[in-house]
């Protein structure tokens, strides 16, 4: 635990590599494409919540993986933004699962620690291409659902992109009390 507060106090940053390949704004919407890398990441699976009873179990765990709560008890500092990805239903609401995903750092991606919880699993994924917009504050699940609709409006007729899935990425530090930086990240198709 004094692992984890002290990576997420004074911990490096590693920012997710991506590349702008387009940006739009739309039905006062700001938006823009990116092509975003792939690579290792440490997940966590939850089931049967509500997203924002799902994240206060997911987000603990892949914080403590990262600040050292593995085989090696390396605190390899964080990367931005955090993922989590939601599977919306028809009506735009969230099914009661997620999946957190956090981008493991650069200098750890040929040999990641193996994560000491068994609920933390190490994936490789290949890299996306999405459609991202931002808004602040302290989000919670009707402030994803708001903003993936919007973006979807802005988007409609000029895109195209998966409908069974989105992520939602953080920025911040839970202790972070303004300037907060959140995003909506919808996959291209």
């Amino acid at each position: 635990m004094l692992g984890m507060i002290k990576n997420s106090l004074f911990g490096s940053v590693e920012t997710w590599p991506w590349q702008v390949l387009s940006k739009g704004d739309k039905e006062e919407v700001s938006y823009e494409e990116r092509a975003c890398e792939g690579g290792k990441f440490a997940t966590v699976e939850v089931t049967d919540k509500p997203v924002d009873e799902a994240l206060r179990e997911a987000m603990p765990k892949v914080a403590k993986y990262a600040g050292g709560t593995n085989d090696k008890g390396i605190g390899m500092g964080m990367t931005v933004p955090i993922s989590f990805a939601v599977f919306p239903n028809e009506d735009g609401s969230l099914q009661k699962k997620l999946k957190v995903w956090f981008r493991i750092p650069n200098q750890f991606q040929s040999d990641p620690p193996a994560p000491s919880d068994k609920s933390v699993k190490i994936e490789e994924r290949e890299g996306i291409t999405v459609y991202s917009t931002q808004f602040g504050g302290y989000a919670k699940e009707a402030d994803y659902v708001a903003h993936a609709s919007r973006l979807r409006a802005a988007l409609e007729g000029t895109a195209t992109y998966r409908g069974d899935i989105y992520f939602c990425t953080g920025y911040d530090p839970p202790m972070k009390p303004y300037g907060r930086r959140n995003e909506i990240w919808l996959l291209k198709t």
